[in-house]
């Protein structure tokens, strides 16, 4: 197996609010809900870089897609790190989230290895590290 990853999933409890969330509220470029014609096959796709997608997907299609009882997310299970170029962004981020309904979950901070980051939840309680790591800046930017 090759490391590669091509789509993150994230399995959402109202496809329609998460969807207003990443593409209304954080500005994700997205299709829009797809496959709704297939029982258990209404997705939402967006594009995050070359290679790579975020796929919000009801919680109980992933359950029976993959043969699995619908169980209790937890929320400390992973998390989604968006590396940017500033701590002034980290704010930026942090705010436009809080703005459009997200729990910032830790305030910005200065980090013991020298960064700064701060967490926030989108409505799934999906946990995301907004981040400045100056030894790991975002291509292009």
């Amino acid at each position: 197996m090759k490391a590669r990853i091509t789509v993150i999933t994230l399995g959402v409890d109202d496809l329609d609010r998460a969807l207003s969330f990443y593409r209304d509220g954080l500005g994700f470029d997205t299709e829009g809900i797809i496959g709704q014609e297939f029982e258990h096959g209404a997705v939402a796709f967006f594009d995050l870089q070359p290679g790579l997608k975020l796929a919000l997907w009801p919680r109980q299609s992933i359950a029976h897609d993959a043969g699995l009882p619908l169980d209790r997310p937890s929320v400390t299970d992973m998390t989604l790190g968006h590396n940017v170029a500033s701590q002034a962004e980290v704010d930026a981020v942090l705010r436009q989230a809080k703005a459009v309904g997200a729990t910032i979950i830790k305030p910005a901070h200065d980090t013991f290895w020298g960064g700064y980051a701060g967490y926030f939840q989108d409505p799934d309680k999906h946990l995301w590290e907004v981040v400045w790591n100056p030894a790991l800046l975002p291509e292009g930017d």
